[in-house]
């Protein structure tokens, strides 16, 4: 049988997201790997050096802050 996918990327399996929930911590980290890109793009700011030359950078605060969450919503509100 075919793995499901959305927009051509195959879905997390429902059995890791339970395994995350129970405390299982590669199956956390599988989660968060899953999710990092999707996090990448929220956290994607545009900042200006010193000349005044715009660059892209990720917020790693609030990447950290992004992966608390989702770690805390795993854990809690699966119950």
């Amino acid at each position: 049988m075919k793995q499901p996918t959305f927009n051509g990327k195959e879905l997390l399996p429902l059995s890791v997201m339970e395994a995350a929930h129970a405390g299982d911590a590669a199956a956390m980290e599988q989660v968060l790997a899953y999710y990092e890109g999707y996090i990448n793009k929220l956290c994607t700011r545009t900042l200006y050096d010193g000349n005044g030359f715009p660059y892209v950078c990720v917020d790693e605060y609030m990447k950290r802050r992004l992966e608390i969450k989702l770690i805390h919503s795993i854990v809690v509100a699966l119950k």
